[in-house]
């Protein structure tokens, strides 16, 4: 109940965050909610509908192919924001361009940061390149990186290219506020150190699709012995992960580490 609060509030502000700030200004976010928005500026429809109609045939993909509590909490972020979008009222809050691309990029990143951390997405460009990524091992940060250039490329075209530097400075600063929030990195190695390695392990491997290694260490200063154990993980599995190992071992350490490459399977090892 907790996490579909969260994904609430955060998809509001997101909805606060595009039609008090970016909206007024032609100004577009990242990912699919900038082609929902260009769509809603250039067509009689509103930009909650067009949010809703652009991610539902990639909403039912996704239940398919992706985890279905994460494809559920994304669903809820979806629908809140298109909901927020349709009855919240575009208001000019600020006059400035730079400044409305500025803070609407700083809310937006807020709510897709609490979204995140409440196990879920804002869905569109994130469920694309998470569809990509589990065909080949692509990158995901430049797959969402080259889905926003088309996004400002767009922009430029359309609506106007100080429309589009504008567009640039607000999905710079969603992906700052996001890091804080959260985390962007693609990838992240977790070392756990536990005294319930069996437990922690069968839970991860139950749960998890990736390989675990197991180490045995031992405490320098009790001198008891401790299990070690190294995996990697996408960020947006992070939050589930760390329930889990909770759920094992409330006692456990964890160290998350940002990870720049990884060579080798992916998948199950080790």
């Amino acid at each position: 109940m907790w996490n579909i609060v969260s994904i609430l509030f955060g998809s509001f502000l997101v909805g606060i965050a595009y039609n008090f700030f970016l909206i007024p200004h032609e100004v577009l976010s990242s990912g699919l909610s900038g082609v929902a928005i260009m769509f809603g500026l250039i067509t009689p429809l509103n930009t909650g509908v067009v949010n809703l109609l652009l991610n539902l045939p990639l909403l039912v993909l996704g239940m398919i192919k992706l985890g279905k509590r994460f494809i559920c909490y994304t669903i809820v972020s979806v629908v809140a924001i298109s909901v927020s979008l349709y009855v919240i009222p575009i208001v000019e809050v600020s006059t400035e361009p730079i400044l409305s691309a500025l803070f609407g990029g700083i809310i937006t990143g807020a709510g897709i940061g609490i979204v995140f951390r409440a196990s879920g997405s804002s869905g569109g460009f994130d469920i694309i390149a998470m569809l990509l990524t589990k065909k080949k091992e692509f990158p995901l940060g430049s797959i969402l990186t080259a889905m926003n250039v088309v996004v400002v490329l767009a922009s430029g075209f359309i609506f106007s290219w100080d429309a589009a530097l504008n567009t640039m400075i607000a999905i710079y600063a969603t992906g700052k506020v996001v890091d804080m929030i959260h985390t962007s990195h693609v990838k992240l190695t977790l070392m756990i150190i536990t005294a319930k390695g069996e437990e922690v392990k069968g839970k991860l491997l139950a749960n998890l699709y990736r390989g675990v290694t197991q180490m045995n260490g031992e405490g320098a200063y009790t001198g008891e012995g401790r299990a070690v154990l190294v995996t990697v993980i996408t960020r947006y599995q992070l939050t589930d992960v760390k329930k889990m190992i909770h759920e094992a071992d409330p006692c456990a350490f964890v160290n998350v580490t940002q990870t720049i490459e990884v060579v080798g399977s992916f998948h199950r090892a080790s």
